[in-house]
């Protein structure tokens, strides 16, 4: 009988742990964890380059890329051409440039204010600071502003390497067929990345590099790899090309 009791109880011990008695209860499954915001995008200092000027350029290169001559404001008539809808289609860029109805805009390289006052319409409540280097569109802009009886156009004078803004003062920027003009790219991406506000974006119009049947002067297009390069070294992230223009680019640009 002495020897049954410990088997006995060695047997009883065995059916309790095969049953699970004794187990240890399984940790409650965790909590997924939060999505980490998109890493940071930090500027990239990259020099100028400089070599023999090509007919349209001004042998300054940036990220490989020659810097185009300026068209300036003699060329006020061709950014009002009556067939530039028919070309260039700036009436679906518009409707995608989505803004707040208070939304505060810098149309950089505004010229003859053509995007201007039609964005104007958009924010009822905010307004578009058309900013241009060239007194003389700023008069032009001061005069058609008066005529159409717009009041939330603000004409502003820049200059070549600064939008001359205070710090995160833009919900959006908008730049048609200018950057490439820009002489000094990388001080002008500076100071836009310091007017606009966290999560501001660029609106970025180019006519496409990468198509030999856009009719315009290879100077005066861009590619989408050569824009990405340019705008992400200088801190900006590429959120998409929306593609819906016949000539040109669409290309968004964040700042985070």
């Amino acid at each position: 009988m002495s020897r049954l009791v410990p088997l006995l109880a060695v047997l009883i011990l065995a059916i309790i742990v095969s049953w699970g008695w004794f187990r240890t209860p399984a940790p409650a499954a965790a909590s997924p964890a939060p999505a980490s915001p998109p890493p940071a995008v930090e500027p990239v200092f990259v020099e100028y380059t400089t070599g023999p000027a090509s007919p349209d350029g001004i042998g300054k290169f940036f990220h490989g890329r020659e810097i185009s001559q300026v068209m300036g404001h003699r060329g006020i008539d061709w950014l009002e051409r009556s067939n530039r809808e028919q070309e260039e289609a700036p009436s679906r860029a518009i409707a995608a440039i989505d803004l707040a109805p208070d939304a505060v805009l810098a149309d950089i390289g505004a010229g003859s204010g053509y995007y201007s006052f039609r964005l104007a319409e958009k924010v009822p409540k905010g307004k578009i600071i058309a900013v241009d280097i060239e007194p003389k569109m700023l008069e032009f802009l001061r005069a058609r502003s008066a005529e159409l009886g717009v009041t939330n156009v603000e004409p502003h004078l820049g200059s070549i390497e600064d939008v001359k803004l205070p710090a995160a003062s833009l919900d959006a920027a908008l730049m048609v067929d200018a950057y490439h003009e820009f002489s000094h790219p990388r001080e002008m991406l500076a100071s836009l990345r310091h007017a606009l506000k966290p999560g501001g974006r660029i609106f970025l119009l180019e006519f496409r590099g990468e198509d030999p049947k856009v009719p315009i002067k290879p100077l005066h297009k861009m590619t989408e790899a050569q824009a990405r390069l340019e705008l992400e070294s200088a801190g900006f992230r590429f959120v998409s090309n929306l593609r819906p223009l016949p000539w040109q680019h669409f290309m968004i640009f964040e700042r985070p």
